[in-house]
């Protein structure tokens, strides 16, 4: 039965505390009848026979006639990696502080196109870091160099159809003329002549004549430091007849010199199964070769999702690799399950650290084992074998080799948008091959899809010869009209199949142009459609016109793509590069333009 206090005077009940009670509390504990924990800590069991069972059911009693390493000793010999050379290029010093992406990838930005004035973003952006400067220098020389430097809005015509097709880059032209510094005048300004200063064409007078003569190179400076691109003499590894790049490194000691060659490099990442290793016969100059020796504890090799070695312990569910379900021709997946499932605790590891850049080979190694045992490890591998098959990380040769390459390659690389992508396709019925321009830069520097603008610059082409040509149409007479070719994108540009200097029977492929035919167009001699995108315009925008070849194997029938972008990366001493680099993939198999010759064509009710 409860009781129920109803008291009259609530005040009088809770001072004189009639009726006590738990109301709230700030801890619980335990109250322990001993001062002695080591039972509790203790996991007691039982029954032993049941653990021998369990060992007997995990297999723990089938022992391996081997001991546990104990004592290790190695000895290493390495050289570093002190010559750089581009295809075609003279050799150059190795500089280990930048990334090796960086150097081999590298790439001009073009800051003109077909005589356009193009990539003005980056002319802005170096626009606006001068007038900064001039800024924080107090010199008061901002509208002269505007008007010094000025952006320029062209006339609308033919040659500037890419502007005044395009709304936004209009809008956005129109905006700068007049209004804005372009910076990259004046950083060519700077480079074309030692003796051009910033201040020629200024109206000024010292001191502010010096102060702007100093920032001019501090200008300069930073700009190279902002973009790495290639210096003159030392053109970039790309290879356009290939696309891909081609370089090498070497490593000369007082023993030997080695050279590592990437002859098809485009993936976008630089490590040891992209060079092949040739070592070069002769007397070697250089310095001498690093040695180590050293002994160490071996200690089991250890990673996430590793199983755990003893029955007992809960194994952590990140990494399943019981989950993982290769097919039959998957080797990577099956060699990893087979090493974290297998043969996981039987790996251990002997810690060195390598310097970036080296090549690296183990000269010596001897284990002590438990039981006191000295083994000398060899490879498995011997020099002397005839058949070279692969193994991990190990550099393709023509001789049997046990080097170790640590690639001076970026761990992370941001990469940008596509600023321009081309499709390489077959097309086997027009026997030829097409650069589709799928994506191209504008002149402000934004990326557009190619259809899109080959679309808008040829309406804009019509719309000007509409307004010149407003003459009735001549109606048709006959019922069949002969059409002696069908259109084609302005997207798609033509590599047709020739012969190679010399050679009857070998081909390549060399690119074209096809013909801007407008109905109405008053010109005896019809526009050649170029190019828009750098990758195809080798050539073009050169003082002496080349024509551009490519290699027939180069496009499969299943195709490859190409593309220009910006890559981004941090070094390890936390300098920061950005640089425009290309990269090769796989296409999308062969495609078709429709292009017909000699067509006949049915007059339309009305013509």
């Amino acid at each position: 039965m409860t009781i129920k206090h109803n008291p009259a005077n609530i005040k009088q009940v809770l001072d004189e505390k009639l009726h006590p009670t738990v109301v709230m509390w700030n801890r619980l504990e335990g109250r322990p009848r001993t001062h002695h924990f080591d039972r509790a800590l203790k996991g007691e069991v039982r029954d032993a026979l049941w653990m021998l069972t369990k060992q007997w059911q995990m297999g723990e009693f089938k022992a391996d006639d081997a001991g546990s390493p104990v004592h290790a000793k190695v000895h290493i010999t390495s050289s570093r990696l002190d010559t750089f050379k581009a295809a075609g290029q003279n050799p150059q010093d190795f500089e280990h502080n930048i990334p090796l992406e960086a150097k081999a990838e590298q790439k001009q930005i073009p800051f003109t196109r077909d005589g356009k004035e193009i990539s003005i973003d980056i002319r802005l952006q170096l626009g606006r870091y001068w007038l900064q400067l001039l800024k924080e220098k107090g010199l008061n020389y901002k509208h002269e160099y505007i008007n010094k430097y000025a952006f320029k809005l062209p006339e609308k015509n033919g040659f500037s159809a890419d502007i005044y097709a395009h709304k936004e880059v209009w809008q956005q032209y129109a905006a700068l003329s007049g209004r804005c510094m372009d910076g990259y005048k004046l950083l060519q300004y700077l480079d074309e002549k030692e003796e051009n200063q910033a201040s020629d064409g200024i109206s000024n007078t010292d001191p502010d004549k010096t102060a702007l003569d100093q920032i001019g190179q501090r200008f300069s400076v930073w700009y190279s430091g902002m973009y790495y691109q290639p210096s003159e003499g030392n053109n970039d590894a790309w290879q356009p007849e290939r696309l891909e790049y081609e370089f090498e490194c070497s490593a000369e000691s007082n023993v030997d010199k080695k050279t590592l060659a990437a002859k098809e490099y485009a993936s976008g990442h630089l490590d040891w199964y992209a060079f092949d290793l040739k070592e070069d016969a002769g007397e070697a100059s250089g310095p001498e070769k690093e040695t180590f020796t050293d002994t160490f504890i071996p200690s089991h090799i250890e990673f996430d999702g590793m199983p755990e070695a003893r029955w007992w312990k809960f194994e952590d569910s990140k990494t399943d690799l019981g989950d993982i379900k290769p097919s039959t021709t998957d080797l990577s997946k099956l060699m990893l399950m087979e090493f974290g499932l297998v043969f996981a605790n039987d790996w251990f590891l002997i810690p060195y650290t390598l310097p970036v850049g080296s090549l690296v080979k183990i000269e010596g190694l001897t284990v002590q084992n438990n039981f006191g045992e000295t083994i000398w490890v060899e490879s498995t591998e011997k020099e002397s074998t005839a058949d070279l098959p692969w193994s991990m990380f190990k550099l393709r040769s023509a001789l049997q080799n046990n080097i170790l390459f640590l690639a001076p390659s970026a761990m992370k690389v941001q990469e940008s948008n596509p600023l321009e992508e081309v499709r390489f396709v077959r097309d086997e019925m027009a026997n030829m091959v097409w650069g589709i321009e799928t994506v191209i830069q504008t002149r402000i520097g934004k990326p557009d899809k190619g259809s899109e603008a080959a679309l808008r610059i040829r309406k804009f082409h019509e719309d000007l010869i509409g307004k010149q040509n407003d003459q009735d149409e001549i109606p048709y007479a006959a019922e069949i009209s002969y059409q002696a070719m069908t259109d084609v994108p302005e997207n798609w540009i033509p590599f047709v199949p020739v012969h190679k200097n010399e050679n009857q029977r070998s081909i390549q492929l060399q690119r074209a142009s096809m013909l801007r035919i407008i109905e109405g167009d008053p010109s005896d001699h019809p526009e050649k459609i170029k190019p828009e995108t750098s990758m195809l315009r080798e050539g073009l925008d050169e003082t002496v016109l080349r024509p551009y070849f490519i290699y027939e194997e180069e496009v499969p029938r299943s195709g490859v793509t190409v593309l220009r972008s910006y890559q981004r990366t941090r070094w390890q001493n936390g300098e920061v590069f950005t640089w425009a680099g290309m990269r090769k993939k796989s296409g999308r198999g062969e495609g078709s333009s429709g292009l017909a010759f000699d067509k006949i064509k049915d007059v339309k009710k009305g013509k």
